[in-house]
């Protein structure tokens, strides 16, 4: 069976190359009680950017230490000069439900800098995320706006997987509340088979050599958790496109994993 969910892996890994012009560095799912690994394909252990994906962490911290109180409140309104490249969802006053759903980056900014970077540093190190650097660019002193795009704080497919299973098993030290309403505002989706899942896209561009950023080869995240009946898996889907295209990398790589989930998830 082992062999058989290997192989399902390794076909839908080469299909989303193929036909999305992309190669899926990592395929990550892991069983949310036995820690069992059902599929691990691919570099998994290697750290990136976590892009949007970081927001997951982000709101647990939001909850636990009160900047957030509930998922509409606070609801901040947006002003000029903050990041606006999300469109006009990224101008409207957002609460942390429109944040999640629209990845609002300026949401992020806001709440990182009222937090500050010695509490970000320490929450991210309690819950083992990734290296846990907020420091940012070298001698930008930029961290608390983009240590998580492309930047200084960085995690591995495999560490993602680590984090989401303690978050779903309540395991991680922030309070209830933190746990209750991270569960309510990061997206659910329903899937094939009975499958309910929650996850949270991200994408970001690769730094060159002269500090650039490398916009033909985004990288594309999704990351999350699924139950059906008592059984919950946590996954970590890690893609880099190999040319350009229209709309979020994160997302097509969300839509081809619900597509291939049911399937990679069978009863071992």
């Amino acid at each position: 069976m082992k062999k058989h969910i290997a192989f399902i892996g390794f076909m839908a890994a080469w299909s989303l190359a193929s036909s999305a012009e992309a190669k899926t560095i990592c395929t990550v799912i892991a069983d949310a009680k036995s820690h069992k690994t059902i599929v691990e394909e691919g570099n998994c252990a290697e750290r990136f950017t976590p892009a949007s994906t970081f927001k997951v962490a982000l709101s647990l911290i939001g909850y636990d230490s009160g900047f957030l109180e509930d998922e509409h409140t606070p609801k901040l309104p947006f002003r000029d000069g903050y990041a606006d490249w999300g469109g006009d969802n990224w101008k409207q006053p957002t609460d942390a439900q429109r944040w999640m759903k629209y990845s609002v980056v300026w949401f992020s900014q806001v709440m990182a800098h009222s937090l500050g970077e010695q509490k970000l540093r320490a929450y991210a190190t309690k819950f083992d995320y990734g290296n846990a650097d907020f420091s940012g660019d070298p001698g930008k002193d930029n961290g608390l706006d983009r240590a998580w795009i492309s930047s200084s704080l960085k995690i591995s497919p495999l560490e993602q997987v680590a984090f989401l299973r303690r978050l779903v098993n309540r395991q991680l030290p922030v309070s209830d509340h933190a746990f209750d309403m991270t569960m309510k505002v990061v997206e659910k989706t329903e899937l094939a088979g009975g499958w309910s899942a929650q996850g949270k896209t991200g994408m970001a561009y690769p730094r060159q050599a002269d500090g650039t950023l490398d916009y033909d080869h985004p990288w594309g995240w999704y990351v999350g958790w699924a139950t059906k009946g008592d059984r919950t898996v946590v996954f970590a889907r890690l893609v880099q496109e190999e040319k350009r295209q229209k709309g979020s990398a994160g997302a097509r790589v969300r839509d081809m994993l619900f597509n291939e989930l049911p399937s990679l998830v069978v009863a071992q």
